[in-house]
């Protein structure tokens, strides 16, 4: 049962670890919509597709927000502590810093299985749903748009222009469409008005022209033959659009259990099996490092006493960031068969994992103790520094003035 003590802590906590995590989801949502957006108009492609591009981003995203949130939820929580003088009281009842930690490790282990969950088995198959939209998109199957006033090419052989669009598509108007036969034969048309038909056979639609003039040359004609029209169906033959690749060409669509087959089968290629390890170490070291992170997360919460600097808050960002682009360099060095995957990534974690150890050890059974304390005063007395040069600054422009 938690007490009460453990009930507070988790509601401190709850509260900016979602906050944390949906800001941080929203921003790198943000950032590939507009690229999408780019992307699908590029290709001529239906808007809603960005949506669904976007939906199987998101546990790309889950992954990398999770452990932000976890950072930022318990350290603003222990901060909030600190700064209210609340833990010196909780200190002083007795309540050690690993007891008061429960809570927040109940928190990282429930989030790393989550991450766990969401790396290991959802990402790789929302990541190939992904590139399966992307291929469509690029191949037309997902219903490419004509463009209004450019050519647009339909298949090798038709080439089409409309000036206008209206009733979203439904009507076109000022047509002109040029087909390229057998034999040197060419078939121009001209119409004012045309409409898309379907047709039982899903391979060939009709083009349903109205009023215009159709022309016809061929090398067996001694003059073009000029045929103008009331209404004509034109059949248009749609291009032929190759399947998109089996799940698993990648490893980053390999679940756990395939990585761990695919690294062990004597059969697969030593560059394959050299990808297929690294990425496999990259995910397990991710997950690991958030068994570390409420450690990591108490050392930089808790600042100086009579001191609100919030350097902590900042080194935080810094230090999980770069602990994830470390992981990254790791992984492509691994994946190159320069190191070997296993050292490449575990390695990096043990020096950090110490590290972490080291800062809480520091600020849990050392009196006093702070270990971004030198920090702290390099920050502070810098501070200070900028403080003078800019009341400095103000005063000779007063005077100047």
């Amino acid at each position: 049962m938690l007490s009460a003590t453990d009930r507070y802590i988790a509601r401190l906590i709850a509260l900016p670890l979602l906050s944390t995590l949906v800001i941080a989801a929203m921003l790198l949502v943000l950032d590939k919509m507009l690229r999408l957006f780019d992307f699908v108009a590029a290709e001529g492609g239906p808007v809603s597709v960005v949506w669904r591009m976007l939906a199987n981003l998101i546990p790309e995203y889950l992954s990398l927000g999770i452990p932000i949130g976890l950072m930022l939820g318990i350290l603003l929580a222990f901060r909030r502590l600190a700064l209210s003088s609340e833990l010196d009281v909780f200190r002083a009842i007795g309540l050690s810093y690993g007891r008061l930690l429960r809570v927040p490790y109940m928190y990282a282990i429930a989030l790393a299985l989550l991450n766990l969950a969401i790396v290991g088995f959802v990402q790789p198959y929302a990541r190939y749903a992904y590139e399966g939209l992307r291929f469509e998109l690029r191949s037309g199957a997902l219903g490419a748009s004509i463009k209004v006033g450019e050519f647009t090419n339909l298949g090798k052989r038709m080439t089409l222009r409309i000036e206008e669009s209206r009733d979203d598509g439904r009507n076109l108007y000022g047509i002109f469409v040029r087909i390229e036969g057998k034999e040197g034969q060419s078939l121009a048309v001209t119409a004012a008005q045309g409409t898309f038909l379907a047709t039982d056979d899903p391979d060939t639609i009709i083009f349903r022209l109205k009023n215009g003039v159709l022309v016809n040359e061929s090398p067996k004609y001694e003059a073009p033959r000029i045929l103008s029209f009331s209404s004509h169906d034109l059949p248009i033959d749609l291009p032929r659009i190759e399947a998109f690749r089996g799940r698993g060409d990648a490893d980053l669509e390999l679940t756990i259990p395939e990585l761990v087959r695919v690294g062990n089968d004597s059969k697969s290629s030593p560059d394959l099996r050299n990808q297929v390890r690294a990425n496999f170490h990259f995910r397990m070291v991710e997950v690991a490092m958030m068994l570390l992170l409420p450690l990591a997360a108490l050392a930089f919460a808790i600042p100086p006493k009579r001191s609100t600097s919030a350097l902590g808050v900042f080194l935080s960002i810094v230090f999980i960031v770069t602990y994830h682009k470390i992981n990254e360099y790791a992984e492509a060095f691994g994946a190159l068969g320069r190191f070997d995957p296993l050292l490449a990534l575990w390695l990096p974690f043990l020096l950090i994992g110490a590290l972490i150890i080291w800062m809480y050890h520091v600020i849990a059974h050392r009196p006093g103790g702070q270990p971004i304390g030198a920090l702290e005063r390099v920050f502070a007395t810098t501070g200070k520094w900028i403080m003078k040069l800019f009341r400095f600054g103000r005063r000779k422009f007063r005077q100047v003035t």
